[in-house]
């Protein structure tokens, strides 16, 4: 068995608000277990507002990596 962690990836791009938090919320509540960690990539803006602190909420820390020009990617980890 290995101890290397799974990044799993969310791709909500093409999505406004509120769903790419909703579908964020929904992967991080959903699962049993958690995931311990979740990359969701994004091309709207406000997401980098409303994901983040729902996410942290959960327990989760948050890094954000813009991957190209208006896309971004938010690493949830705990």
């Amino acid at each position: 068995m290995s101890d290397e962690l799974t990044v799993e990836l969310l791709d909500v791009r093409g999505e406004i608000c509120p769903y790419p938090m909703i579908r964020t919320n929904k992967e991080l509540d959903g699962r049993d277990p958690a995931p311990q960690t979740l990359d969701v990539l994004t091309d709207h803006p406000p997401a980098l507002s409303t994901i983040p602190p729902e996410a942290m909420k959960r327990g989760y820390g948050c890094e954000i990596e813009e991957v190209a020009a208006g896309e971004w990617k938010i690493h949830l980890f705990k």
